[in-house]
């Protein structure tokens, strides 16, 4: 997930849109894994959110470099990310979207990604 995410931050051209296929892929496999449950292991909060919720303050950065709508390409891993944002003890813990892409554009610049 992250391997992508850094590709579609840093690459252009034909490059980039085979990371975004191929992170767009990620994203349908989450959904399917997600279903409609709460959370991947069901009504419980557990290891695989624990893991995967740090990258939903990555989602506004990956849509504004690759040009998509996580909304649009998975709903259910954007509502997932909200219902997590609703516990206290991630939503103290995870950056804030505009911070991470702020952060990411520097570093773009400062290595000539543009």
């Amino acid at each position: 997930f992250s391997d992508y995410g850094t590709k579609l931050c840093k690459l252009k051209g034909e490059e980039l849109a085979a990371a975004k296929e191929g992170f767009i892929g990620i994203l349908k496999l989450l959904e399917g894994e997600l279903g409609d449950k709460k959370y991947f292991g069901g009504d419980a909060f557990g290891f695989v959110d624990v893991t995967l919720v740090p990258f939903v303050s990555w989602f506004y950065t990956y849509e504004t470099c690759a040009g998509f709508s996580m909304e649009e390409l998975a709903p259910k891993l954007v509502a997932w990310g909200k219902r997590c944002m609703e516990r206290e003890s991630v939503a103290k813990t995870l950056s804030d979207p505009q911070m991470v892409y702020e952060f990411v554009d520097r570093l773009k610049k400062r290595i000539g990604v543009e």
